[in-house]
């Protein structure tokens, strides 16, 4: 079937997203659904949880990653929560491994997982790969799914940079500009992504991590971490369903729409002014807004003949 068709079949998104305690993993979720409002959660059967039974059942340490996360900001998106494997987390582990290898095999693609964000913070408790990060990384097989890491409180690395730079006489101000670019640098060369992309002990790594600083500001951007998951997708299908369903970039939008879309449908000699408008142009709006979300035809055709 084409994936253009399928689209209009598959209504959400599915994101299973990992991560200890304090992670920044319900942050990240607001951002991406733009809302400071707590997702509503509903279980396996579709009804939804009352919050009040859901603490209490948080508070005697269960937890089903059978429930689905709903920002009512963005119902497109569906996020499934681990919470992690804690000190080796043993049984927690056997959970998301049985998870995903059931979700992997569901009839419907709108029931599988369609990407894995796994959360690991860089502030001053959490610079180490726990033993039950290690051990997904090594033994998990997430077979298509594609699993990107997200370096989360990434800000926390600026102080130990700041702190160097005035070690070595740099002002104040000066040192606040440089302490982020210089954060970065030591992070792409230190034992993080050394031991993450490391074959030998890690046989499954991520297809690819991005580092997310400052996620708790208000002018947070998670732009990046669009781009990069749009990026990661190679299924034309779950690309097409990620980028339509976001709603903080529509930058990415116009980029998979021209590359993606418009460029199979022209000429690659014939400019797009020199169309006249009729059923080849009306198929190409149509095909265009499947990148779009929440689009109408004429916003789209604007674009067009702009």
């Amino acid at each position: 079937m084409d994936p253009s068709e399928l689209r209009e079949k598959i209504k959400r998104f599915r994101i299973l997203i990992i991560g200890r305690a304090n992670a920044g993993k319900t942050t990240i979720l607001q951002r991406v659904c733009k809302t400071r409002e707590n997702p509503e959660i509903y279980n396996s059967a579709g009804e939804k949880i009352d919050p009040a039974v859901l603490m209490a059942s948080r508070e005697r340490g269960v937890h089903d990653i059978e429930n689905e996360m709903v920002f009512q900001n963005n119902p497109g998106f569906v996020f499934h929560d681990s919470r992690g494997f804690e000190a080796g987390g043993h049984s927690e582990f056997d959970k998301v491994k049985a998870f995903i290898a059931s979700r992997s095999k569901e009839k419907y693609i709108e029931n599988r997982i369609h990407v894995i964000w796994y959360c690991i913070p860089m502030d001053e408790d959490g610079r180490s790969f726990t033993e039950g990060e290690v051990k997904f990384f090594s033994q998990c097989d997430t077979g298509s799914i594609a699993v990107i890491v997200l370096f989360t409180k990434f800000d926390a690395l600026y102080d130990d940079e700041f702190a160097e730079l005035i070690s070595q006489g740099v002002s104040r101000k000066d040192a606040e500009v440089l302490a982020p670019q210089h954060a970065k640098e030591a992070f792409a060369n230190g034992p993080q992504l050394k031991l993450l992309y490391n074959r030998k002990s890690n046989q499954r790594p991520p297809r690819c991590h991005i580092c997310l600083p400052d996620m708790d500001k208000d002018d947070a951007d998670c732009g990046p971490l669009i781009e990069r998951t749009a990026e990661t997708l190679d299924d034309d299908t779950l690309k097409q369903m990620f980028v339509s369903t976001q709603r903080t970039n529509l930058e990415v939008c116009m980029k998979y729409a021209v590359t993606l879309s418009l460029a199979r449908h022209l000429d690659s000699t014939q400019a797009i002014s020199s169309h006249t408008f009729g059923k080849s142009d009306r198929h190409i709006v149509n095909v265009l807004g499947r990148w779009f979300p929440l689009t109408s035809g004429v916003s789209v055709l604007i674009l067009y003949r702009a």
